[in-house]
């Protein structure tokens, strides 16, 4: 059976998979983008989805045309960010220090999302089929026929896994995945603080936790607090202004009062590991191919950084097969050092913060840093990469 035929069809329109279809798409590449339901239009009130996106990630969406149509108002830069032990170790990294304009600017995912979305309608380079779901995947040869529930058939050279961490596409294709649970969940929510934030992030180590605030426009802070499920549960339980003062006391009133803006919600926390991202046929890209510790934000990066790399690997490749093996693992390759690298130091981080025989090494090592400029800077511009 044949239907409309591309070269890449990409599975799930989050922000990863929207960005590739639009980078893909700007690129003269045949593509289409097959998501469950549109995002809803973002409205007034704060997303509880929260990103710090590096200049990296800025640049790139910058490129594919994404980033222009964002509310600047709603985009806080961070200039600063403090990082405190259990122990008194700390690490002060400062922009302006390490000579680059912000390490980071905070945003809302719906504004993101709607952002893609605007530019691939604008674009009209994306074959958008949405709102669909997938009846079936085969595998023929060099093409993949795709059958959507409503009858439509698609064909494609390359099948692209962006559904998230629980991929179909990922188990369809045979790419097998460790899922790590940490014991814990992410409690995230919004709120209004007393005093000014001046643009800064903070980030507490205590008792196993991970407390992070980043820093909204409008003098509003996004927490992510990262602890065991049974203590997140317990915090999600409270009354906005006791899960206020719990926020407050956390993180030692550095910002005043607090007043909450959005319902706290939650997330499991799990290290996902993936032995291969590609087969013919077949790529991942974001969660389906990874997943780490929310503690250094750099989940979202990796996914765009994967969007990059594989628009950049097959547009060069336009002419051949997009599913070709070989060219898939030139991206494969490519993207495999800096995911490693990520997981391994989120999981040695998570691991070094929730042992107490290690509180001297992880203060001390701390001290250390914040007394090596060089070294700040150096961590500054990892982080920005």
């Amino acid at each position: 059976m044949n239907g409309e035929r591309y070269q890449v069809v990409i599975v799930g329109a989050g922000l990863v998979g929207a960005a590739a279809a639009l980078a893909l798409g700007r690129q003269g590449v045949r593509v289409a983008l097959v998501e469950h339901r549109p995002p809803p239009p973002p409205g007034d009130a704060w997303d509880t989805r929260i990103y710090a996106i590096s200049p990296a990630s800025q640049r790139f969406l910058e490129r594919i045309g994404a980033w222009q149509r964002l509310d600047g108002g709603r985009i806080q830069p961070v200039f600063r960010m403090e990082v405190a032990g259990d122990g008194g170790g700390a690490v002060r990294l400062d922009a302006y220090a390490a000579g680059v304009p912000h390490l980071a600017a905070i945003l809302e995912s719906g504004r993101l999302q709607s952002a893609l979305w605007q530019a691939i309608e604008a674009d009209g380079n994306v074959a958008l089929h949405c709102p669909a779901a997938i009846e079936s995947l085969v595998r023929d040869g060099t093409t993949t026929q795709l059958t959507l529930a409503d009858g439509t058939a698609l064909e494609a050279e390359l099948i692209v896994g962006a559904d998230g961490a629980a991929s179909r596409i990922r188990d369809w294709a045979g790419l097998a995945a460790t899922l790590a649970p940490y014991g814990q969940s992410g409690v995230v929510a919004n709120f209004e603080c007393a005093r000014a934030h001046r643009g800064t992030a903070f980030q507490w180590f205590f008792d196993s936790d991970i407390l992070a605030w980043l820093p909204l426009s409008g003098n509003c802070v996004s927490m992510v607090w990262s602890t065991r499920s049974v203590h997140a549960d317990a915090l999600l339980m409270l009354e906005p202004a006791a899960l206020a003062e719990k926020v407050r006391a956390a993180g030692h009133e550095r910002l005043g009062e607090l007043r909450m803006l959005t319902p706290a919600a939650a997330f499991p926390l799990r290290l996902i590991r993936v032995a291969a991202a590609v087969a013919p046929g077949v790529a991942l890209i974001g969660d389906a191919a990874h997943g780490v510790h929310p503690l250094a934000g750099q989940g979202v990066n990796l996914g765009f950084g994967d969007a990059e790399t594989l628009a950049a690997v097959l547009t060069q490749q336009r002419r051949g097969n997009c599913g070709d093996v070989r060219v898939l693992q030139r991206y494969a390759r490519e993207r495999a050092e800096p995911v490693q690298r990520m997981q391994a130091v989120t999981h040695g981080l998570h691991h070094l913060f929730a042992d107490d025989r290690a509180a001297w090494l992880r203060n001390s090592g701390m001290k250390l840093v914040d007394r090596l400029s060089p070294l700040k800077a150096m961590l500054v511009r990892e982080a920005m990469s």
